[in-house]
């Protein structure tokens, strides 16, 4: 089975695992305009060079879920494993502290035809830390360990990866990264700040760099992603080639944005018609999750234009796509002329 990380141009981009944010419907909108003009161009070197992001991942999905489920919630969890081509490399990302629990889940992943299988190690969620799962790994790096040869094994083949944190109550960095990469990880995402830390403040990219040394000290052929307060592929490029990472991971910056990858900047009306489409694929894709769950979308796709505050207010109050369809095209008549 191939590895498609070593495949990579370097340094890439990635699009993070949110909760509730890039689930298929949203994946699939980005793939189709980060990747707009250039998929369709003759050389699969210059794809390579400039389709973006270079790999997504599925929402975390619980590996306990789907082994021990009724089979009724095993379909919904499987659900969030749907992917199309367009997404390709596509990393199914599972968390639990069971080693066959996540064994079950690689496996499944393998079945369903994933690129790779990545292991949540830095949620700070605290239902899932009750399950050992998430940043409690990081306090118990042997079961992390028993963990990742339980993934590898399911997988049969397939690349694994971990996305992590730099430690939890403080920066275990030190301690921490050589434990990871002592089982030979394809790569490793370093969210760069510690559990306790959450978002309250800066990402310390510094200590992205100080990964990067470890892994080279260490000899290790693992690759190294900086994840956090990336505000924009010249950002990324920039935080990249200070830190000497192999690539870098976004996420709170696609929201609204599908075209981020591709650093389009379309037209208002462009932008609503997508956000239109992004709310279909939703409501078709995704009928067993909450029409709320689009809502923190509207906040971001609706803002800096006149009458932004108006027209957000009426889609916050919509429950179907048809109602947001609605709103968008009444607006666009009355502000843009229909243009």
């Amino acid at each position: 089975m191939t590895n498609f990380w070593k495949d990579l141009p370097r340094p890439f981009f990635a699009l993070a695992p949110m909760a509730d944010v890039t689930d298929v419907a949203f994946r699939r909108i980005i793939a189709k305009y980060s990747m707009l003009d250039v998929r369709h161009q003759a050389s699969a070197d210059v794809r390579r060079s400039q389709r973006g992001p270079f790999v997504m991942w599925t929402e975390f999905v619980s590996a306990d879920g789907l082994a021990l489920a009724p089979d009724e919630g095993k379909k919904i969890l499987q659900k969030d494993l749907e992917y199309s081509e367009e997404e390709r490399p596509i990393v199914a990302q599972f968390f639990g502290s069971n080693p066959k629990t996540m064994e079950q889940a690689a496996a499944l992943a393998r079945e369903l035809g994933f690129d790779g299988v990545d292991i949540n190690m830095g949620c700070p969620d605290r239902s899932i830390e009750k399950q050992g799962a998430g940043a409690a790994h990081i306090k118990d790096p042997a079961r992390a360990q028993e963990v990742i040869y339980a993934i590898q094994q399911g997988g049969g083949g397939l690349p694994v990866s971990v996305k992590t944190r730099l430690g939890y109550n403080k920066d275990e960095l030190d301690t921490w990264l050589p434990t990871l990469l002592e089982t030979n990880l394809a790569a490793v995402t370093i969210h760069a700040r510690t559990r306790k830390e959450m978002s309250k403040v800066s990402a310390h990219w510094e200590r992205i760099r100080r990964a990067v040394a470890i892994r080279n000290d260490i000899g290790s052929d693992t690759l190294i992603l900086g994840n956090g307060d990336i505000k924009d592929m010249a950002d990324a490029r920039k935080k990249v080639q200070e830190s000497g990472a192999d690539g870098a991971m976004l996420g709170r910056a696609i929201f609204g944005n599908p075209w981020l990858f591709s650093e389009q900047v379309p037209t208002l009306k462009k932008k609503l018609n997508v956000l239109v489409e992004h709310t279909k694929l939703f409501e078709e894709l995704l009928p067993h999750k909450n029409f709320a769950v689009m809502k923190k979308h509207y906040k971001a796709y609706v803002k800096g234009f006149d009458g932004a505050s108006e027209l957000r207010a009426k889609l916050m109050e919509t429950k179907s796509a048809e109602e947001v369809m609605v709103h968008v095209d009444k607006f666009l008549a009355k502000e843009l002329g229909g243009l």
